[in-house]
Parts: C-alpha cells; structure tokens; sequence
C-alpha cells in the first residue's frame, strides 16, 4: 500500500522517517455514517474554518466534497505508486475538451457511499440535494467530442486500465447561453468563481512551454543537428483530478493544464507607475487557458487556438516522459504509452515528440520515427472537410519553426514513398500532400495524423466506411489496415445509473446486479418486453422521469410540461448539418394545419418539443434558426387555436446537467442529420438506453442502432448516403421541392410572411433563401418524408402499451453502446493495454 514515504517528487531520496504513522499506509476513513461524519466536520472545521452552526451551504458543499474526496484519495495514491512500480503501458488519451458533469454523485456512486453520505448529513441536520445543486458543472467542452472524452476515462478507470487523461483547465468554459428576445446571448462561463473542490493544483510540476523564435543548426561530434531558440514562453501548472472507476477501488487520473507566465509581474515597471504594463506578460500568458475555443475568425484568434493545441499537448508529453525512470531506454516508448489523439486538436503532439526525441534525447531521426509511428492513434471525429483542421505554414512557422521544419521532413519522406509505390502520379501526390498549396500553404493535420498513427479509427461504421471510401481513401490504399471502426458508446453509470435510478432500480429487480458494467446483459431484459406488469412498472418510470424533468424546468426557466403529451426532444450543438430547421419546419407545418383549419386541434396528437443546443458565437446562421425556433414557440404556446395541443420549449444554456434530467424522460429522439455527415452521435444512444424510440435517418451510429433494435422499434426516414450523393450530381434544386409540395410551400410562405417576428418579413428572410436557394444539407429534400415518418410516429404513439414494448426492446437491445465496449475495442485493436490490477 501506498505509505507516507511515498513522494513523487524526489522518488530516490525517501525520507528518513521513524514515526509510526509516517510508516503507515494511507488511510481512507471509515465506510460508515459515524466515520463520514466525522471526516465532514473536520474538513468543515479545518479546511473551511467554521462551525457546522457558522457554516454557509458553500461551507457546507465544499466540506462534503473534501470529504468525498478523502474516500477516494488512499486508493489513487496506491494505484499511482503501484503503476510507477510496475511501468505498466499507459493510454494518455490527448483531448482538447471534457464535458465531466457534476462530480459529487459520480463520485458518491463509485465509492458506493450514497446512502451513508445522504444518512450522514441528514443527522447533521443537511439536505444532500440542497448540497447537489450548488454544484457548477465544469463546462470544459462544446458538445459530443467532449462528453466521449469523460465517458472514455470512466470507462477506462472501471476497466483498471492505466489512463491519464490529458487536457486544459479553461478558466471560462463553453459560453453560459442566454436568450434576449430570443436571441442567443453568450455570457462568461465563471465554473471557477468559487474555486472547484476536485482539483489537486500541483505548480512544483510545472512544464515551461516555448513559443516563436527561430531555428539553427550546429554541429554535434560531426552530426549536423537542430535546435530550436524560442521567442517566449510560459509555464503549464497541472492541476489533478481523480477518476474514479465503478465499486472496483481503481483511480486513473485527469490532468488539465492552466497557463501562467513565467515573469508575471515587473516590480519596475509597476514602482513606475505603469500598472498595466507591469502585468501584461501575466495577461498574455494567461489567456492561452482562459476560454475554451475562442472565437477563430480573427488571426489573432486563430493564433490563440495554435496556441492552445500546443500548450497541452507539449505539457503533456514531457509530463509523461518526466516520469519515466531515469535509465530508460526510450527505445522502448512504445511499451509505455500510448497516445489517443481525440481528433485533430492534439496532432502537433506528433511533431512534438519528434523534436523531443531528435533535438533534447539525441535521437536518431529514422530511430525516432519509429518509435513515433508506434506511439500515437487517431480518432476521426467529423466527415465535413471544414471540420479537419489545417494551419497556415506563415502561422505555425511564425509560432513553431522547429514543428514547421519537421513536419516538411516527415511529409518529404512519406511523399517519397508514396512515389515509390505509385511513380510520379502529380495528382496523387498533391493529394496526399500533408501541406497543402490552396488556397494558401498550410498544413493538413488530419493528413499529419494519419501518417504518423499506429491506427486510425472512425466513430461507427457507415463512418469509417466513409472515412476510407470519400474523406482519406488515398490514405487507405496507402496504408491497407491502418483505418479501423471504433463505435462509440456512452458510460452506463452516469447516462443509465444516475440519470435514471428508477429505470435502473427497475432493470436490477429484473436481472440482478451486475449489468451496470455488462451492459450487454440488457438482452435479458427482451422477454420481459411482453409482461404487462413490467411494461407498467416501466410506463410509471418513465412518467415519474417527465414529472421530474417538470420540476427542473419549472424551476430552472418557468416552463410547464404539457400534461399527457409526448415528449419529442432534439438535444444536440446548433448546426445545419444536424438539421434543426427539419424539425422545426415539422412544427411549423403542423401548427399551420391547425390554423388554417385543415384539421382540427382535437385530432392533434399532444406533443412538447424540446430544443437544447448552443450556436458557436460566430455561426450567423445558427444564430438565427435558434432565434427562429424561440420566436415559433412564443406563437406556438401562446395561440388558443392550438388549445394547447403543441407546445415548443428551449431551455437555455443545454448542458450535461440538464440532460441528465431529459434523456431519461423523453418518449421520442431526434436524430435527423443528412445522411453522411454524423461521424456517429452519443446523444442517440443514451436516449436508446433510456427508453425513447428514435426517428432518424441511417446516418451516424443511428444505423447500428437501428440494425440491433430492428425497423419495428424504430422511425426510419429520408434518404441513404449514395442517394445523396446522387441528388447532388443530378444537381440539387431546393426550389423544386417547395414548388411541388403544398405542405411545405405553406409552411416555408408562412415562416417568410412575418407571423413568427411580428409582421417583419425580413426578419428571417435569410433562413428562407437559404433553404430555397442553397439548403446545402438537403433539409427540403427529406421534408416530405420526415413528414409522412411523423404521422406513423403518432399513430404508433396512441398505442401507448405497445410504445412502451418498443421503448423496452430499445433499452434491452442497446447494451452494445457501453462505453466499455468501445474501451475494450480501443484495448484489443488497437492500444493493447491491459488491466494493470
């Protein structure tokens, strides 16, 4: 066990203690209420400084996560002393974001100490619930990408598979959303106003990361060698937070990264009398980790966001390579770690390493591509060219010169080969070029990334087939065997276990215990399907989830759910390709029957549609569809002609909290992309898992989906990939639609005549000639179908028991979207990192 003598720091030089405690191992404190009593009163005491009677209910959350903190802490100690015993090989899953969500139940929930903390406070005279909801979400990413990254490090930590997971410590997280007429507002995101209670800040293990500068070469015992002469730099501070994994004892570890200069203040200048200039080294550096993803289309920002890839990833490796023991053959990295790249945000970790291994290890460059080639992954995340990001060589030259360089040598050699294998094809080769020429020089890391990967992997398999086939298929060819398929999945504990006690109360009555960490066991859950009792139990649950979710909005934003109305939800990041405007054109067509009197209120089937998502702060035209969907529910809910038939809520600033209260209340998941622009989606299997069927179309992990819940148990729609494809090379005329369909010229007249911004026909006119004139993601196209898919989803609707049986095979079919399975896919294909326990 971990002693304390244990000192990461100095690991060869232990202390010469002789006090027995000092021999002793590290203690967790007592598993029972008396001994979580104790343990809060003293972090109360001690740590905040008051009595329980003086204390604030900040006091009084802060001295309860310490205190789960103190459960937790012996355990990750030990598991960190014994993997710097036994070198196992570690995943150093490189992530720019991590949308965590709340810890304090996840952290209950792992350490099985739930019911003693809710004992323990409730004798102090606390409310645990009033505690949970002073808790601020860490807003650390913008969407899925993000919320993988957290269920993968839960996955890994339940697994015991060695894992740290690596990333930057925002100061402002996602912009907080607000609506002003309705409008999107950002506001600042202060997660960290009051300090976060999870965090272990370790500044003694500082990394000092250069910018700019220049480049030289010099002479090493007759090798010309490079070296790089940085312009500036600034310090990365860790700061550490626990992963813990599910009832097994194991903690991995997140480490995010914060920006400080390393001349923070200029006493000088300050006794000057310039004040401002006293700090600016302090502010620049700083503003490296102060939001996440700043606004890009400035070259400042552009910069800024070079800036931070760097950042995190440089810290990183030198992070992991610090804690190597001292006599280490570097030779045998590969054996060590490693390195996931989540996307292309951490790919200038490739070059990284090279300048590490070639410019301060001495290595060989041939020997230390070798080891390179071997030590990172890549996960594609997106199928729009947009999305794979490049660098202009001006700006990385100008912010890494020494990158710059090895990043051309790699690419010489690897077009070297690609002429060896294919001869002077010019097309080809510019092609696979990972520098681009148009329309300016500038640096392909999607193309960086695969070269230098073990393994590339899509998200889900009409994914990877498309990622080989359209995105990378002169890659493909290349490297037969590289591109792999990894479908997603989502953590059990949180989407399932937590976000849903009562379904899962309900699933553990029926199977036993055990499944939360074998989900594929669900399958068992398929002959109860046809008992009436259990589809009651389960009708209630769901009831019981929509009365909470009630409560939430109630309180949150003054909503009220319609009662006895379908729960029809679209959660998911604000962009065309997701096709928000699909689903409002729906309501807009159904409202416009209704007032035109082509049918009636009464025949309506009841539903509140729900919208959750955020607009990047630049993307005019996301902006504006949020905008148009508030303005169609101000009409919507407040016209007596729909007799409350429809009702359209948006609640604001949509976040892994809220989800936790919507997923497991919805009847009915929106998953309506253009087929062949998901790369996968996460929300579309939680909502699977939580009892809502899904209309969709066969894009993204929707296919899987679809294929293990089986067409009956699920809306089908639209059109498939190749004939989206082939629509477009017929040429694609938008106006043609809208011309021969009476339901959506109505629909689209009525949007354009004023009724939704009071009059103003120019208010969203833009929405309107863009869907008339580009529609580039084919919403007119799929209107007619996604319309005719809607009316058998109500009639299916009125049939609520035979919902409900859909809804249960939905749940007892979908175990296959464990984020432990996708784990154990990453593990057996790809990383070979076995439990370390």
């Amino acid at each position: 066990m971990a002693s304390q003598l244990e000192n990461e720091s100095v690991p060869n030089h232990p202390l010469a203690a002789t006090h027995p405690l000092a021999l002793a191992p590290v203690a967790a404190p007592a598993s029972t209420v008396d001994g979580f009593v104790a343990e809060f009163l003293q972090n109360l005491n001690l740590e905040r400084g008051v009595t329980l009677s003086a204390s604030t209910p900040n006091d009084r959350y802060v001295a309860l996560a310490y205190t789960v903190r103190d459960y937790l802490i012996a355990r990750w100690l030990e598991d960190r002393r014994h993997l710097r015993e036994t070198q196992a090989k570690t995943v150093c899953y490189l992530s720019a974001e991590y949308l965590l969500g709340r810890q304090l139940d996840n952290n209950l929930l792992a350490t099985d100490l739930t019911d003693v903390a809710t004992e323990a406070l409730a004798q102090c005279g606390i409310d645990i619930n009033e505690l949970r909801d002073l808790e601020v979400e860490p807003g650390l990413g913008n969407g899925g990408l993000g919320r993988l990254a957290a269920c993968f490090i839960d996955s890994l930590a339940t697994m015991s598979v060695p894992n740290t997971g690596y990333g930057i410590r925002y100061e402002y997280g996602i912009f907080r959303q607000t609506f002003e007429d309705g409008q999107q507002s950002e506001q600042p995101d202060a997660w960290l106003a009051l300090g976060s209670p999870w965090e272990f800040p370790h500044p003694e293990a500082a990394q000092t990361i250069a910018f700019g500068g220049h480049t030289e070469t010099y002479d090493d015992d007759g090798v010309t060698r490079s070296r790089w002469v940085p312009g500036w730099n600034v310090r990365a501070v860790p700061y550490n937070y626990m992963v813990p994994g599910y009832h097994n004892g194991r903690v991995n570890t997140l480490r995010l990264w914060s920006a400080v200069a390393t001349d923070a203040f200029d006493l000088r200048i300050f006794n000057s009398g310039d004040y401002e200039e006293a700090v600016r080294a302090q502010t620049y550096a700083e503003n490296i980790s102060k939001v996440l993803y700043p606004e890009d289309s400035t070259p400042q920002g552009k910069e800024l966001r070079l800036q931070q890839q760097y950042f995190f990833v440089a810290a990183s490796i030198a992070d992991f390579i610090d804690q190597l023991p001292d006599d280490v053959d570097l030779g045998t990295l590969p054996e060590r770690v490693i390195f996931q790249l989540n996307d292309t945000h951490p790919v200038i970790a490739v070059p990284e390493l090279m300048r590490v291994l070639v410019d301060e290890k001495g290595m060989a460059w041939d020997a230390a591509w070798q080891i390179t080639r071997q030590c990172f992954a890549y996960t594609c995340h997106t199928l729009l060219p947009e999305a794979l990001e490049v660098w202009s060589v001006e700006l990385l030259g100008r912010l890494l010169p020494r990158h710059l360089e090895i990043i051309y040598r790699i690419n010489d050699e690897f077009l070297a080969e690609v002429r060896e294998r294919f001869g002077d094809d010019e097309m080809r080769i510019r092609d696979m070029s990972i520098i681009g020429e148009f329309p300016e020089r500038s640096v392909r890391m999607a193309y960086l990334a695969t070269v230098a990967a073990a393994k590339v992997n899509g998200v889900a398999e009409l994914h990877s087939q498309l990622l080989r086939t359209k995105v990378l298929p002169d890659f493909d060819e290349f490297f037969p065997g590289k591109f792999i398929n990894v479908t997603n999945g989502v953590t059990p504990r949180r989407f399932l276990r937590l976000a849903n006690p009562d379904l899962s109360a309900l699933i553990t009555e029926a199977l036993g215990r055990g499944w939360v960490t074998d989900l594929e066991r669900l399958r068992e859950l398929e002959p109860f399907a046809e008992d009436p009792e259990f589809r009651s139990a389960f009708a209630q649950v769901k009831a019981g989830n929509k009365r909470r979710l009630n409560e939430v909005l109630r309180a949150r934003d003054g909503f009220e759910l319609g009662e006895d109305h379908m729960l029809d939800v679209m959660v998911k990041r604000l962009h065309e390709y997701k096709r928000q405007m699909l689903k409002l054109l729906h309501i807009v067509t159904t409202y416009e029957h209704i007032v035109s009197g082509r049918i009636a209120a009464a025949d309506v089937q009841p539903r509140t549609f729900i919208f959750g998502a955020k607009a990047a702060p630049g993307y005019v035209m996301a902006k504006r569809i949020i905008h148009l969907i508030n303005a169609v529910g101000s009409v919507v809910n407040n016209d007596p002609r729909v007799e409350g038939r429809l009702q359209v809520l948006f609640p604001p600033n949509y976040n892994v909290t809220l989800a936790e209260r919507v997923v497991p209340a919805a009847d009915l998941s929106e998953q309506i992309s253009l087929a062949g622009k998901e790369a996968s989606g996460t929300g579309n299997m939680k909502f699977a898992l939580n009892g809502a069927l899904t209309i969709g179309t066969d894009d993204g992990a929707n296919v899987e989906i679809r294929e293990l819940v089986g067409d009956d148990n699920f809306f089908l729609f639209g059109m498939t990939e190749p004939e989206v494809e082939a629509l477009w090379a017929r040429g694609y005329r938008p106006s043609e639609f809208y011309s021969s369909d009476d339901d959506l010229r109505r629909t689209i007249d009525l949007i354009a005549s004023g009724a939704f911004s009071g009059g103003d026909r120019s208010v969203f006119e833009p929405i309107v000639s863009n869907l008339l004139y580009d529609d580039r993601f084919m919403v007119l196209a799929d209107y007619r179908s996604y319309i005719d898919t809607q009316a058998k989803v109500d009639a299916a609707y009125a049939d609520r028991d035979a919902w409900t049986r859909s809804a249960i095979l939905n749940v007892a079919r979908c175990g296959y979207f464990s984020s432990d399975r996708s784990m154990r896919d990453y593990i057996d294909r790809i990383w070979h990192t076995p439990p370390a326990f």
